[in-house]
């Protein structure tokens, strides 16, 4: 019989195990976490768990996504308001910046579970990646339109260029994980928008 809880409140239920998940994984890791411990961190019952999730990998899936459409929507305000697009690369940074000053720790999801899973598991290897396309696409093509709009300084490609900034941004989370330092990624960030800007002759002058 179907759980009353979930019947009830489904979406309300299924934020709950997703984010109990979500805190779990970020704090353990995939394989470390539990069934169990999903509902005892979401107050559910293993019912409840089993009324909207097949399995762990199940709601591993989910939560991948559910980062994903996060991090999209957050990385989203940098293209609210009118500009050109080294200036949304400029509030992209600043996106990130502000990332490293929350109170939670800066680490990135998708980052950790790719260095856990894509080894033993095809279908986290294949999520994460997606959501590491798409990141690297939101970059991609801002630096593809600024390389129309500006003189560039030097030749590049700007999907290689978003995919140094993808590993930069990656790496620097897990080392300032290590070190316990996110001043560490601040600079690292300071230090990619520079290198960002050299690609310009003139960064804040648009080709005629």
């Amino acid at each position: 019989m179907k759980h009353k809880e979930s019947r009830k409140q489904p979406e309300t239920t299924r934020r709950k195990l997703i984010d109990a998940t979500t805190s779990l994984i970020l704090r353990q890791g995939f394989n470390a976490t539990t069934v169990d411990e999903i509902c005892a961190g979401a107050g559910l019952t293993k019912g409840s768990f089993f009324y909207h999730f097949e399995n762990k990998d199940d709601i591993g899936q989910a939560v991948v996504k559910e980062w994903g459409e996060f991090g999209q929507s957050l990385y989203g305000e940098a293209w609210k308001q009118p500009g050109q697009p080294l200036e949304e690369i400029h509030r992209l940074f600043d996106i990130m910046e502000g990332i490293t000053r929350r109170p939670e720790p800066c680490v990135c999801l998708v980052g950790m579970l790719t260095q856990e899973m894509s080894g033993e598991h095809p279908g986290f290897r294949a999520a994460c990646a997606r959501e590491l396309d798409v990141w690297t696409e939101m970059f991609r093509s801002r630096l593809e339109a600024a390389k129309q709009r500006l003189q560039p300084a030097v030749d590049f490609d700007p999907a290689e260029v978003a995919w140094f900034l993808n590993s930069l941004w990656q790496g620097s989370a897990l080392v300032g994980k290590a070190r316990q330092s996110t001043e560490l990624i601040r600079s690292n960030l300071r230090l990619a928008r520079n290198y960002v800007d050299s690609l310009f002759a003139n960064p804040h002058k648009p080709v005629s």
